[in-house]
């Protein structure tokens, strides 16, 4: 598992909710500043290699069923405990790695991506642009009021303020009838994208039940105990409207009763297992997994905390274990490769990797953790494969930083330095540090045959101004 703080634009963070509220908040003034999250403040992307695989199989008959293009759409995982998902910047869907931990079944995760692909296939955030914009016209026709009610006041000697008829309750009341109908409009999305869920779900021969229970949960925990609140002032429908329809909805469903595959259910639990290993805190990871229970997924977890408390040997052990039980599993020859590389032992890093590349050869985050492990071994027969392997990955994900900073220090040991300079350039670049990436472009352009791929690629980099926000 890799995490890395990866800075996002503002727009592609904020799920149509919060895009409301703070849109709304920055015309009305209603609130202080948007909170440092929306303001393109670094999130910490998780990038893992298995729990993307299994998102993708999640995902990809529900997209499917919404007509959504499965290869255009991405599920980003933010390291953030709390549970959460939200679609942002088009067909992007970002979830908090807490909503993968605390669904029990891959129905209930299954149930939280149809509900985003119901917003990306209702366009509601296209949507959404047109009622923020209908809210400012509101919100001016309000400050006209009150404009109107000053100069009126002023004539007829009238005290503003204090008796609710004066300019700050007029201003009031145009805010108020701007946000209730931006929110009223949310609150109606969210009802749609419930409905278009369960009607992916059944199409998909799915059950709606997991989102009812995660519905649930929450208003058990006392997450969504809103009776005090005014309804219209939520952006999103109460919990008890929300669990009521989806009841109605279930009990109509052919496939209320459907259970997930049992294989489903054992990758589900691995990938929380190794997110519980890697998130929470080591003694919190045993007392969920205690070493009297012998579960692949106790296992795969403990191999992880013991790893991280400096216990490598009982690691491997643990992860030998798992071998043992599935010699096919690439995960658990990743683990492995990364317990060795980060234990000082590349050689041996290098053929556990090797291994789980052959066996995931299209899962990037695994080709650059080999590539990491052959840089660390340090040959020159090693560093020209650590070259050819952080390429392929570059190529196919241009947009991930993590391994161009690796390809730069492969290209600066081969003594490849134009190209060290110019894979630098595109880390920083792909990180959205585009001074850092114009200083380096601009260096390694001396570097190379004008016209040719490479220095157009340099140029390209060094001209590129950020739209303004």
């Amino acid at each position: 598992m890799q995490i890395a703080s990866r800075s996002l634009p503002a727009r592609a963070l904020l799920s149509p909710r919060r895009i409301g509220a703070l849109a709304l908040a920055g015309l009305l003034a209603l609130a202080p500043a948007a909170p440092a999250s929306a303001q393109g403040r670094s999130l910490p992307v998780v990038r893992d290699a298995e729990v993307e695989a299994l998102l993708r199989d999640y995902a990809t008959p529900i997209f499917r069923a919404a007509g959504i293009n499965a290869q255009s759409t991405q599920i980003v995982l933010i390291a953030d405990r709390s549970f959460n998902a939200f679609v942002a910047n088009g067909q992007r869907i970002f979830m908090n790695v807490g909503a993968i931990m605390d669904s029990e079944t891959p129905n209930e995760v299954i149930g939280v991506i149809a509900h985003e692909a119901g917003h990306i296939a209702g366009g509601h955030l296209a949507r959404l642009r047109q009622e923020i914009a209908t809210a400012q016209i509101l919100s001016v026709v309000g400050m006209l009021a009150g404009a109107g009610a000053l100069v009126g006041a002023s004539r007829s000697g009238d005290t503003i303020g204090n008796t609710g008829t004066g300019v700050s309750g007029i201003f009031a009341g145009g805010q108020e009838l701007a946000m209730r109908n931006l929110l009223s409009y949310q609150r109606s999305e969210e009802q749609a994208a419930d409905v278009a869920a369960v009607r992916y779900l059944t199409a998909t021969r799915q059950s709606p039940m997991g989102k009812i229970r995660v519905f649930e949960r929450f208003a058990d925990s006392g997450l969504f105990r809103t009776r005090a609140l005014d309804p219209y002032l939520l952006s999103h429908p109460l919990p008890a409207e929300r669990i009521a329809l989806l009841q109605r909805l279930a009990a109509e469903s052919p496939y209320r009763d459907a259970k997930d595959p049992p294989a489903l259910q054992a990758r589900h639990d691995l990938a929380r297992a190794k997110l519980f290993g890697f998130v929470e805190r080591p003694e919190t990871v045993l007392n969920r997994y205690p070493p009297h229970d012998n579960s692949l997924a106790s296992r795969y977890a403990r191999s992880i905390v013991m790893h991280r408390t400096g216990r490598s040997s009982e690691a491997l052990a643990l992860i030998d274990g798992l071998l043992a039980a599935q010699p096919n599993n690439p995960y658990f020859h990743e683990l492995r490769g990364q317990v060795l590389l980060e234990s000082a032992r590349p050689r041996e890093a290098v053929a556990s990797l090797r291994r789980a590349v052959q066996l995931a050869e299209n899962a990037m985050p695994i080709r650059t953790l080999y590539g990491q492990a052959l840089i660390a071994l340090g040959d020159g027969a090693s560093l020209e494969e650590a070259v050819r392997q952080l390429n392929v990955v570059t190529r196919r994900e241009p947009d991930w930083p993590h391994a161009f900073r690796h390809l730069a220090m492969a290209y600066g040991r081969t003594g490849q330095i134009p190209l060290a300079e110019l894979a630098t350039a595109e880390y920083h670049f792909a990180a959205g540090d585009h001074a850092s990436a114009r200083a380096q472009a601009t260096r390694a352009m001396r570097g190379f045959t004008e016209g040719s791929p490479s220095w157009r690629r340099a140029r390209d980099i060094a001209e590129f101004e950020p739209p303004r926000r």
